[in-house]
């Protein structure tokens, strides 16, 4: 490893902890316990604004979560990942994804984790996706790449023209590590400097490099148009780093970060937020609605917070993705609960930034 990567500051996870928030059925009775202005119930809100409960509406992404095991214990993770989890996708639940790209034209794979690349698994996905044609994302924490194991990372994502969409939450140090450990800026800008030497987020290069912030607080982001703006003025005259796209996203308020909600006093008033902010325009473009998420061990879900929850399918759909079911899966009714909040906020919140 690097002496940027040997830098980054690794804590407990609340698995490790033994947190009462560990378990997802915890969290769930946290949120519906909480006392909201109104009653806090997404289907009510969908209702108030004469909207349909949420169904599926395709599969265009296979989002495929490989683990829980990364080189980061960040302070917003959705996923408690982190150095002490063990969580990882088996070949037998990868291959069973494979056949499934293979048996229907769902266009895009989107990986991520954990750190999905220290999953044994990570490349033959990528180089079975590629084969049948797939647009594939990986959802990258950029300090990976500096890991010396890892070190060949960007040259191999490059051959196989993979969309990397890498999280950074702010263009300052600061910010940056105060969310993600001591070290993880210093290590970030690098990778994002050999990304760059590579080819990555030069225009006309056909690789495209995408910026993933959250807040760094209990606050909505802010628009992220204007902020791409400043991002790319920011990172090009700080570290002369160039990029594709700014992609904002609302911190869920799960695991982690509900656990820094709840210890730091936020909890009930940034609830209260997301509520207030409910925008049905951005309930119309929620992820869940062209994408199905599949587990580390092949369980299917609505989306990665649902998966974290542990909030499977409905019980008339295929449970595995050994057992996917296109026709069934592509129109089924979504499972939501309070935090659904949290992605259709303000200008709404997705695995692909804002939705309005």
């Amino acid at each position: 490893m690097t002496e940027s990567t040997n830098k980054l500051a690794v804590l407990p996870t609340l698995n490790r902890k033994d947190s009462p928030l560990a378990n997802p059925a915890n969290q769930l009775s946290m949120l519906d316990a909480l006392p909201m202005n109104g009653s806090g119930d997404f289907n009510g809100a969908l209702a108030a604004a004469k909207l349909p409960p949420l169904r599926a509406t395709g599969i265009d992404t296979l989002q495929l979560n490989l683990g829980r095991v990364c080189n980061q214990t960040c302070a917003h993770c959705h996923v408690d990942a982190g150095p002490d989890r063990k969580e990882n996708m088996s070949r037998e639940v990868a291959e069973a994804c494979m056949r499934v790209l293979a048996e229907t034209e769902i266009p895009t794979v989107d990986i991520t984790g954990g750190a999905p690349e220290m999953c044994p698994e990570f490349r033959y996905i990528v180089e079975e996706s590629r084969r049948l044609g797939r647009h594939v994302m990986d959802r990258c924490n950029l300090t990976i790449l500096l890991a010396k194991r890892y070190s060949d990372l960007p040259k191999f994502l490059a051959e196989h023209q993979v969309e990397v969409v890498c999280s950074l939450p702010h263009y300052r140090a600061l910010g940056t590590d105060r969310q993600r450990g001591d070290g993880v800026f210093e290590a970030s800008i690098e990778a994002l400097q050999r990304l760059n030497a590579i080819g990555y987020g030069r225009e006309g290069s056909g690789l495209r490099l995408v910026i993933v912030t959250n807040p760094v607080g209990a606050f909505l982001p802010s628009g992220q148009a204007s902020m791409e703006a400043d991002w790319k003025r920011e990172l090009k005259a700080r570290h002369k780093i160039e990029f594709s796209e700014l992609y904002s996203i609302t911190n869920m308020p799960i695991s982690r970060y509900l656990e820094w909600l709840e210890s730091s006093g936020n909890l009930v008033s940034y609830m209260q937020t997301l509520v207030d902010a409910f925008n049905p325009e951005a309930a119309a473009g929620v992820m869940c609605r062209n994408t199905l998420s599949v587990g580390w061990d092949g369980r299917l879900f609505d989306c990665d917070f649902n998966q974290m929850l542990d909030l499977e399918l409905g019980a008339d759909q295929p449970r595995r993705i050994q057992d996917f079911d296109m026709a069934a899966l592509a129109t089924r009714e979504i499972v939501t609960g309070r935090h659904c909040f949290g992605c259709t906020a303000g200008s709404g919140s997705s695995c692909g930034g804002a939705t309005v």
